[in-house]
């Protein structure tokens, strides 16, 4: 059975999430890990743990840093002991659109993490072209998870995987001009989990359409084949990977 460790389901983006976990569901896809951005969306996610094949991240995504209230972070935190949300996340730094509001985010990344030693719960991890700042921040805090989406270099994997996290490969890996196969096939399968990322980064060939969890045995087919390992030997390891990680 698959596990798609990071998807947004989201009524913003899907019309019914109800049939979309049971599609996935059908797919062997029985578990889900719906990761929060955002005061609304982490309203969400709990709301969706009444599925059973879902489970929950609750954060703070850097996209959100200027508009995020005190009383979001007190939110997550009064619900960390919910039994099915296991990771803070979606947290981390995004210089992409430039580095303006590079303290406030640095200060509110710090915050989550520090949450997340506090709690002891994994995090997940986004990094967009801030991968120096995200390493020094995540040297300071004793926590473990997912580097969400990567997408960097052999050298910069090899640093994520001595601090302990797991990195999240997902539809990116099947685009045509992808640098990030290279890197795949030199890493130790140990060291890999499989996401979607949905409703984003559909992999090939469903290029055009929007992703959703099902979508996860493409990815699996993918990179067991670049991995010349069976699907099944992936999905073994990828799930006992997942396992070290968070309490699912």
């Amino acid at each position: 059975m698959f596990c798609d460790t990071h998807c947004h389901l989201f009524k913003e983006y899907y019309e019914d999430i109800d049939t979309i976990i049971k599609n996935a569901s059908l797919n062997q896809v029985n578990r889900m890990i719906n990761a929060g951005c955002d005061a609304k969306s982490n309203i969400e996610v709990l709301d969706s743990l009444k599925h059973k094949e879902v489970y929950g991240a609750l954060g703070i995504h850097p996209e959100d840093v200027l508009n995020y209230q005190e009383e979001d972070l007190k939110f997550i935190e009064e619900h960390l002991n919910h039994e099915k949300i296991i990771a803070i996340g979606e947290i981390g730094l995004d210089y992409h659109y430039g580095k303006e509001n590079r303290e406030e985010q640095l200060k509110l990344f710090e915050r989550q993490l520090a949450l997340a030693e506090k709690y002891q719960m994994p995090v997940v991890i986004h990094s967009r072209e801030a991968t120096e700042d995200t390493i020094e921040l995540l040297k300071k805090y004793n926590v473990k998870g997912v580097i969400h989406s990567f997408s960097g270099s052999l050298e910069i994997a090899t640093i994520y995987i001595k601090m302990g996290f797991l990195l999240g490969i997902n539809g990116v890996i099947t685009f045509k001009n992808c640098r990030l196969k290279e890197v795949i096939e030199k890493i130790d399968v140990h060291n890999i989990v499989l996401e979607t990322d949905s409703p984003y980064l559909t992999p090939v060939p469903f290029r055009g359409e929007k992703n959703d969890p099902s979508k996860i045995k493409t990815i699996a087919e993918f990179v067991a084949n670049l991995k010349k390992i069976s699907k099944e030997e992936l999905v073994k390891k990828t799930n006992e990977n997942i396992a070290q990680i968070f309490d699912i």
